[in-house]
């Protein structure tokens, strides 16, 4: 009987301590989770930028988040510069529907011609210089016959820091080019904030020009979102979120970005990429437009009102 006494002394002192070594780790994890919390919030409410209108006209209620309605979001990559209203080099309508489990993303030429209203017909990105995300969104829509019910908008100008928040993104490159001061070789690369910002802007040595472009910017926003998802980004959250509430603006509020997250999830396991082809280059008074057939555009609309679960017109 001593002999098993003395042994669960012994064990004492050693559970004891675990216990106490397995509640400070509790506890960090908590206060760990606690600092992501809030400086997820301060992010989120740094980005959130709402516009004039709710609901977009071309729907007869809002999304219901809790009900898992699909969305559409319209993605603008935008060139601002100092004594410059810029411009939205980058436009791409983002569809999710988690009935189908799919999330499909329409890259739009930022040379489209289209009619942009009080403006007439003129280059689809013509439309932010000229009144904003609210312009952007409406001229959108009214070529597309689909509401745009959320943006996010990304300065392209700060892109590069989102980049070095994540520690650089690894992309694949099918054209050896050189931009920017940097040289870009075939095969896959690792890139750098700077890097990454150059070899998603080159255009005019491209054979395959604006769409080429739209293919790197893909593969460099994928690669963030392959980053940022990584554990090793758990260490750089702050950098990370700091870049994206300097960067990054959205009419999508905290708790609908957390609904999305939850509900959406099933959705983001298959991403399908589009361009909005078909068309071809035209001069027209001397200028360079991207002109798209009518039926082509057609097509487009049906898709994606069939990926909203809407009803044709």
């Amino acid at each position: 009987m001593e002999r098993v006494k003395r042994k669960r002394k012994k064990k004492r002192p050693v559970l004891k301590w675990s216990l106490i070594i397995l509640g400070l780790l509790f506890l960090s994890a908590i206060a760990y989770g606690a600092i992501v919390f809030q400086s997820l919030t301060s992010a989120t409410n740094e980005m959130h930028e709402p516009i004039d209108r709710e609901v977009s006209e071309k729907r007869m209620e809002e999304v219901r988040f809790e009900e898992r309605d699909p969305f559409s979001v319209l993605l603008l990559g935008v060139d601002e510069r100092e004594g410059d209203s810029g411009r939205s080099d980058t436009m791409i309508v983002m569809t999710v529907n988690p009935q189908t489990e799919e999330t499909k993303l329409l890259s739009i030429p930022r040379d489209t011609y289209t009619n942009i209203e009080g403006r007439g017909m003129d280059k689809i990105n013509h439309a932010y210089a000229f009144g904003g995300t609210e312009l952007a969104m409406s001229t959108v829509e009214n070529m597309l016959d689909i509401p745009i019910d959320y943006y996010v908008k990304v300065n392209m100008e700060g892109f590069k820091d989102i980049v070095d928040a994540v520690d650089g993104v690894t992309v694949n490159n099918g054209l050896e080019f050189e931009a920017g001061g940097y040289s870009y070789p075939l095969g896959e690369l690792s890139l750098n904030g700077d890097e990454a910002l150059a070899y998603a802007r080159m255009r005019y040595e491209d054979p395959n020009g604006d769409f080429g472009r739209q293919e790197r910017q893909r593969q460099v926003i994928q690669g963030i979102i392959r980053e940022g998802a990584s554990v090793n980004s758990l260490m750089n959250f702050q950098d990370i979120f700091q870049a994206l509430g300097s960067n990054v603006k959205t009419n999508l509020t905290f708790n609908q970005l957390v609904d999305i997250q939850s509900k959406y999830r099933s959705a983001a396991g298959s991403v399908q990429q589009t361009t909005l082809d078909g068309g071809s280059g035209q001069y027209i008074n001397d200028i360079y437009y991207y002109v798209v057939p009518d039926e082509k555009i057609a097509e487009v609309q049906e898709q994606l009102k069939a990926e909203l679960a809407l009803s044709s017109s």
